[in-house]
């Protein structure tokens, strides 16, 4: 696989959803719909910077962060993989870009890791965990307990 491409234009509201999967275009479609419903019982505009271009299908996550983290207001980038495209309700992978470099010591990242750098979120909680995390609300740590506390392995916004 080559370099990937740069990801230009994403504004620093927006979630960061970059499709690896490109074998069933109808998941994709049902993904995105998902994806742009309002969230918070209606009451926001989901903000959504989708990356869909097939020099990214198959990447692995130690090609993908590197590109993604050249956005320095980016905490969380979320894949559409191919669990997401072939599960029913299209849970995504959500992976912190958080290195260890970033953090105090060892300690400090083992505590901000403890749960796991990913877990699965459901298309509705997308938004919340992006929108969470870039205000410093609440920590990626936090919504990867919660996933993993769930029967599934997954977070789902309530």
């Amino acid at each position: 696989m080559g370099a990937l491409p740069a990801i230009p234009g994403r504004n620093e509201f927006d979630a960061l959803v970059v499709r690896t999967d490109y074998d069933d275009d109808r998941a994709w479609q049902d993904v995105t719909a998902a994806l742009l419903e309002p969230w918070g019982d209606g009451a926001y505009e989901a903000c959504v910077h989708f990356v869909d271009d097939p020099a990214w299908a198959d990447a692995p996550l130690d090609q993908i962060l590197p590109v993604v983290c050249v956005d320095e207001n980016l905490s969380v980038v979320f894949l559409a993989d191919r669990t997401t495209m072939r599960t029913e309700g299209h849970p995504l992978l959500a992976v912190t870009t958080l290195t260890r470099e970033e953090c105090l010591d060892d300690e400090d990242y083992e505590q901000l890791t403890e749960f796991g750098t990913e877990f699965r979120t459901t298309p509705a909680g997308v938004h919340d965990v992006h929108a969470n995390l870039s205000i410093g609300n609440l920590g990626f740590e936090e919504y990867a307990a919660w996933a993993h506390d769930d029967a599934e392995g997954m977070y789902r916004s309530s």
